[in-house]
């Protein structure tokens, strides 16, 4: 059997004198696992290689619409009232009356506080009917402001 080599199957290793069986096993074992490595150094490669990569910029994303535009899906008349076209002394006018209204209901909160205020003790607490009229003034008053600002 040492002359003609030793038949394992898949591989045929040649019997070499004064090599040991163990010797050509490992021999073996190492050219296979060098050719393992290298097939799955080019699978690995072939995807990086294969394929032209671009230069790495993308396209920008597309625009999105305005949270303000009309709805493209839904028909004609259906988004709601149209907006119209208005005077803007007619709209100036109706705010400075509503200004109006709005300041002369401050000036009576803000003197119905001070009567409370003048009417309880300096040294005791402040009741929680107080507190809330003054958050009440305070809300009027924010409210006036932006109404004013336009």
């Amino acid at each position: 059997m040492r002359g003609k080599g030793l038949n394992l199957g898949l591989v045929f290793l040649d019997a070499r004198p004064g090599v040991s069986l163990g010797a050509l096993m490992t021999e073996s074992r190492r050219r296979v696992l060098f050719a393992l490595t290298g097939i799955a150094g080019i699978l690995a490669a072939e995807p990086l290689l294969g394929a032209p990569q671009s230069s790495g910029v993308r396209p920008p994303p597309p625009p999105r619409p305005s949270p303000n535009a009309p709805d493209p899906h839904v028909p004609n008349g259906m988004n709601g009232p149209q907006p119209t076209t208005t005077d803007g002394r007619a709209v100036a006018l109706a705010n400075q009356k509503e200004l109006r209204e709005d300041i002369a209901r401050l000036y009576g909160m803000v003197s119905e506080l001070k009567e409370q205020v003048e009417r309880t003790d300096a040294n005791s607490m402040l009741s929680v009917s107080l507190v809330k009229k003054a958050q009440q003034i305070e809300k009027l008053a924010k409210q006036i402001k932006d109404l004013a600002k336009g």
